[in-house]
């Protein structure tokens, strides 16, 4: 493979031809700050904030749509681009509502590290702050089009990750926004609650229904686990508050999925806090259910499964497992199936 000399911000960096400035900067641990770059999407340059400075260049250039060349010298941190940068991130707050104190993404929100970062308190330009109505019809996702900033991340997860292509940019100048064909709610859309969208936001723009009021972002702790819908075995964070899970975030890390998750991976933990689960053996009796011991209710389940056997065959008998349970106890189920019962009458909810 090609290889690439160059220098930022003083530092000799080696890379491979057709490494982009920014994924240089990053390798040799620069960081160059960025809203509408992220690495499991195409590179757009759309926001502008990860702009540097290229000897022997007039313009500032984007460094996610900018590839290396031989004896490049970067700049990331001159006055030019320091001073750029500020001037990005006062045009997007004089169309951005500054409610942090109440958003649900405060110690989340990209837009907000960087004006602290860069010492941007408030707009110099006019303010243009939008009016839109809160999107509240989708049961998983709430949609502020008054923080979105127009970064492109959530149109692109859509369509590159997803498949689905449910959003679009829309409108003109300052009243640009991700929305949805014809601006219809989510809800009327073909929107398949994937929320994948919702995990690439940089802002308040799309948050989780589920995880609205419960806590801080910083207050989550977050605990690694594999999803137990299907058998594909994508890992995400739970997000965990006073020992209760409250929400799902998507891994970057997962070797299996990265970020990319589906309706039942992200959304559909609530099952674990349901009323309805059981929490002891029941056995029918005089027609209704009655609470039993294990010993009880397994003694039961062997003798009936016994008669079952005896007086019909095999072939009377079939499983059906989950994709909840461990790897071993479908093993031990299908063993139970086979060797006990004598049929290979097995399946499992994750196939459909």
């Amino acid at each position: 493979m090609k290889m690439v000399n160059l220098s930022i911000d003083g530092k000799e960096v080696e890379v491979s031809a057709g490494t982009t400035v920014l994924n240089a900067a990053e390798q040799a641990g620069i960081h160059i700050p960025r809203l509408c770059y992220e690495p499991d999407l195409s590179p757009w340059g759309a926001c502008r904030l990860c702009v540097v400075e290229i000897q022997g260049l007039r313009n500032l250039p984007a460094s996610c749509v900018t590839t290396v060349k031989p004896g490049m010298v970067v700049q990331t941190r001159s006055p030019a681009v320091i001073e750029a940068r500020q001037t990005i991130l006062e045009l997007l707050l004089a169309g951005h509502p500054q409610d942090c104190l109440t958003c649900e993404k405060m110690g989340d929100c990209k837009l907000a590290q960087y004006c602290y970062e860069y010492g941007v308190k408030k707009s110099a330009v006019p303010e243009t702050e939008p009016n839109y109505a809160v999107d509240d019809s989708n049961p998983f996702i709430v949609r502020d089009p008054n923080k979105c900033i127009a970064c492109g991340k959530c149109v692109r997860a859509c369509a590159e990750i997803t498949g689905k292509n449910i959003l679009e940019l829309a409108g003109r100048g300052p009243g640009t926004r991700a929305t949805t064909a014809n601006d219809v709610p989510f809800v009327e859309s073909e929107c398949v609650f994937c929320g994948n969208c919702v995990s690439v936001c940089p802002t308040g723009a799309l948050t989780e229904k589920q995880m609205q009021g419960k806590a801080r972002r910083w207050e989550y702790q977050k605990v690694k686990t594999t999803c137990p819908f299907c058998g594909t075995g994508c890992n995400f964070d739970l997000c965990v508050k006073d020992d209760k899970v409250v929400g799902v975030a998507s891994n970057p890390e997962s070797i299996v999925n990265g970020r990319a998750l589906c309706l039942k991976g992200r959304f559909g933990w609530d099952f674990v806090y349901s009323e309805r689960r059981l929490t002891t053996p029941l056995i029918k009796r005089n027609g209704g259910f009655e609470p039993a011991t294990w010993d009880e209710a397994l003694d039961l389940i062997a003798d009936r499964l016994s008669e079952i056997k005896a007086k019909h065959g095999p072939g009377a008998f079939a499983s059906l497992s989950s994709a909840r349970c461990t790897n071993e106890e479908n093993y031990l189920m299908q063993k139970f199936t086979r060797a006990v019962m004598g049929t290979n009458s097995v399946d499992c909810c994750a196939r459909t």
